[in-house]
């Protein structure tokens, strides 16, 4: 099983920048396409981005496409969100997630295809 750490989180004010940073261990983390999701209370979880196993495509919501980048390191067991230029509507814990199946493509990954999740870091956008 893959266990899914999340760092980085913290209160920014709006068009600051935060990088989140997620470090997988448990299994061969570089066959796994690798996600970021998004959940405000009340809220139903969102995709963010997500990125394959070699890290050549990534895919993103349109909302955040521009201003947030995913990236990995398959050496260090470890996938990254840019998250620049925060709006306050973006104030949510921000998850990362590793894909249920190895070489999952991203151009049609939804958050049904990741099977692991971490617990979480809050990001709050706030004047």
């Amino acid at each position: 099983q893959v266990q899914l750490v999340e760092s980085g989180g913290g209160m920014v004010q709006p068009g600051d920048s935060l990088r989140l940073s997620c470090e997988a261990s448990g299994r061969t983390f570089s066959r796994y396409a690798m996600g970021w999701a998004r959940q405000g209370p009340g809220k139903e979880r969102e995709f963010v981005a997500a990125i394959n196993w070699n890290a050549l495509n990534a895919r993103y919501k349109d909302s955040v496409e521009g201003r947030f980048t995913i990236s990995r390191d398959n050496a260090k067991n470890a996938v990254y969100l840019q998250m620049n230029d925060l709006k306050p509507e973006e104030t949510d814990v921000y998850c990362c997630a590793a894909a249920r199946l190895p070489w999952t493509v991203v151009r049609t990954i939804r958050l049904e295809d990741f099977g692991a999740w971490g617990q979480g870091t809050q990001v709050t956008v706030s004047s």
